[in-house]
């Protein structure tokens, strides 16, 4: 159940790059602190690649993501990223250890490779929201009512609703 629901959030977010320009993906957001669609994007997107960068050695640091520029201006460019980030997160469960440097100690903690793909998954959904926020000043963006909405919140909406 975990890749699919990574699938749908990812997929979900090539729809919206799909109804955006790169002027409206790159337009500082005054509600975001200025940040941009483009940026958040970029962050899920390279999340999602430390993790697979650093699967072979077990060894994670997500302060170590690379930054590319081009991810959060180009549309085309971030949903190509996400169709490489989906064709490469069925890998086997493994011990991983995640590394970070917290006011200059570093630290490392016991993980394995599901429990950072839920980490990821959450991550991109956080983001999403945010990102719903951005939305709303684009008038014709179509998002589903999920969007940015996380999937413990939508089974709980669900039974209400029954």
């Amino acid at each position: 159940m975990l890749l699919p629901s990574i699938h749908n959030s990812l997929n979900e977010l090539v729809d919206l790059l799909d109804q955006l320009s790169d002027s409206e993906y790159a337009k500082p957001c005054p509600q975001l602190s200025n940040a941009t669609i483009g940026e958040h994007t970029r962050h899920i997107i390279e999340m999602f690649q430390c993790l697979e960068n650093f699967y072979e050695i077990g060894l994670v640091n997500y302060d170590k993501r690379e930054r590319n520029i081009l991810i959060q201006t180009s549309t085309e460019f971030a949903k190509s990223k996400i169709v490489d980030i989906k064709n490469n997160l069925d890998k086997p469960n493994k011990k991983i250890e995640l590394q970070q440097i917290i006011d200059g100690e570093e630290i490392r903690i016991d993980s394995n490779y599901h429990r950072e793909l839920l980490y990821n998954l959450e991550h991109c959904i956080h983001h999403q929201a945010l990102i719903k926020v951005a939305i709303l000043q684009c008038e014709d963006i179509q998002i589903d009512a999920n969007f940015g909405v996380a999937r413990s919140t939508i089974e709980y909406r669900s039974k209400c609703a029954q």
